[in-house]
């Protein structure tokens, strides 16, 4: 096999380090893109006061006038308004609405959060298709990424609930990877809900994974599914959202 040299690059000399874009985006320096991106959102939610969020899930496809949307806006609202994130303590927010920062799904649950008046957040990434930041993400808390796997990192790591309406393969994507940090024991305490029975029942037919001994039939109580956003709600607070520590998510 033969080594063959990277190719020669032209520097600019004349330009700090980390002022220079085309050096901070050299291959060989992934390693500090990726700590840079983690470290702005991180800061930044840190600097807004946000201990914990809710984090909202599904398809960007969902239209305004479909029910999901609207009770995706709804959900917004009751988490902001009852959760903590409108009425801080010593300035820090809890349970603030995290989303993906697209449309449709997302949109609404920002939307429901702005109608409230609260901070929330819009983790948002550069797709080919349909991803486009909405308006109704907080300015000052919204966060462009490049690699999704820190974007799924800054998901789980403040989340004190988790909340999917129907969706396509980024929602389950998204749905599957807390799953499994829930079944590994990386995170605890943590409601997983999922909104919309018809659709989820359908989906979500894991029994065929008990029977075949991929997953234990216990696995499946990692999730819960209901109909509205007030039984959501109601989730939320017997698993102690208003009291939990999400420092303990390991993620």
């Amino acid at each position: 096999m033969t080594i063959r040299p990277a190719p020669t690059r032209k520097m600019n000399n004349d330009t700090l380090a980390y002022e220079d874009i085309d050096f901070l985006r050299r291959e060989e320096l992934r390693g500090a893109r990726l700590e840079l991106e983690f470290s702005k959102a991180d800061l930044g939610m840190r600097d807004h006061g946000i201990v914990s969020t809710v984090v909202v899930f599904g398809s960007a496809r969902t239209p305004e006038d479909h029910l999901f949307y609207q009770q995706a806006r709804e959900l917004g609202r009751i988490v902001s308004e009852r959760g903590g994130a409108l009425h801080p303590e010593n300035g820090l927010h809890k349970n603030v609405i995290c989303t993906g920062g697209g449309p449709g799904i997302m949109e609404a649950a920002n939307r429901g959060a702005h109608d409230a008046g609260a901070l929330n957040i819009g983790l948002n990434i550069q797709l080919p298709h349909e991803q486009h930041l909405n308006p109704y993400v907080t300015p000052e808390l919204s966060f462009e990424f490049q690699y999704f796997a820190l974007r799924k990192m800054h998901f789980a790591m403040r989340a004190s609930a988790l909340v999917a309406f129907p969706g396509g393969f980024g929602t389950l994507d998204e749905l599957f990877d807390i799953l499994t940090l829930k079944q590994t024991g990386r995170i605890t305490g943590m409601p997983i809900i999922l909104i919309g029975k018809s659709f989820w029942q359908n989906v979500m037919n894991f029994d065929v994974l008990v029977e075949h001994g991929t997953i234990a039939p216990g696995d499946v109580d990692y999730f819960i599914i209901v109909d509205t956003p007030e039984e959501c709600w109601e989730v939320m607070v017997n698993h102690g959202l208003l009291t939990m520590d999400t420092s303990k998510n390991a993620v």
